[in-house]
């Protein structure tokens, strides 16, 4: 299973082209085969070409800038979203530095679109992974922070 990754050996592609990422992120397949890859996008129909012909192992859904609808939070994933991650065994981000780094009102926003995604990643059975981190954190803080975001205790045992 792909549950055994961790961010400081992973592949960070970041690519705002379908056509180069998919290059770069098979390139990187053929030199190693067993390095994770986390592509790091705020683009949701970029997201969603990546999710669905694309052999990558993370994929993390940047919040910060984006603006909410008027009845619901834009948090980058939905269910259809979801169901493909599930089908392809691909794991979804959650940025810390996001939200460490952002200011007061964006990061209760930012924070209530994670929560948003970990509730559909609950429903679907999709694992969820803390990525990007600047400073090394404790892997209890982040099964605590975890836990009060409202993430099951399955997902937390499988954190790294």
């Amino acid at each position: 299973m792909k549950n055994k990754i961790k961010n400081k050996d992973a592949c960070k592609v970041t690519e705002t082209n379908f056509e180069k990422a998919r290059n770069i992120i098979k390139n990187k397949k053929k030199e190693n085969p067993k390095q994770p890859i986390l592509f790091v996008s705020k683009n949701d129909t970029l997201s969603r070409k990546i999710l669905e012909k694309t052999p990558i192992d993370i994929l993390v859904i940047l919040q910060s800038g984006r603006k909410d609808y008027q009845k619901q939070r834009n948090s980058g994933l939905n269910h259809v979203l979801a169901k493909i991650a599930k089908k392809n065994h691909i794991q979804i981000g959650i940025c810390l530095d996001e939200i460490i780094n952002s200011k007061a009102k964006e990061k209760s926003r930012i924070i209530a679109r994670v929560i948003q995604n970990i509730n559909l990643c609950k429903k679907q059975k999709v694992q969820m992974q803390f990525c990007g981190c600047e400073h090394p954190r404790n892997i209890h803080d982040k099964k605590s922070l975890g836990l009060v975001l409202g993430m099951p205790t399955w997902m937390t045992k499988k954190l790294k």
